[in-house]
């Protein structure tokens, strides 16, 4: 499983979404957005999505930390 998440640094919703995932043992990708506007306005109209974080799994975008722990509670992370 491969995941990625986009977050700033002073985001508590990506710590929390960092925290889950480590919880649950997974691996991921950590790319901070905070000094790269040009980055940031790029995956923001990539995903339509304008918040942090912005996580991606498998290629495909779940969107951010509520979606996550949605997934979470479904039972459908690892």
């Amino acid at each position: 499983m491969e995941i990625i998440i986009y977050t700033t640094k002073l985001c508590p919703f990506c710590v929390s979404a960092k925290n889950l995932l480590s919880s649950k043992n997974l691996e991921y990708t950590e790319i901070d957005l905070s000094t790269d506007l040009e980055k940031r306005l790029e995956v923001s109209t990539k995903y339509n999505w304008r918040t942090v974080p912005m996580i991606i799994i498998n290629d495909e975008f779940i969107g951010g930390f509520d979606d996550l722990n949605k997934l979470n509670e479904e039972g459908k992370l690892p």
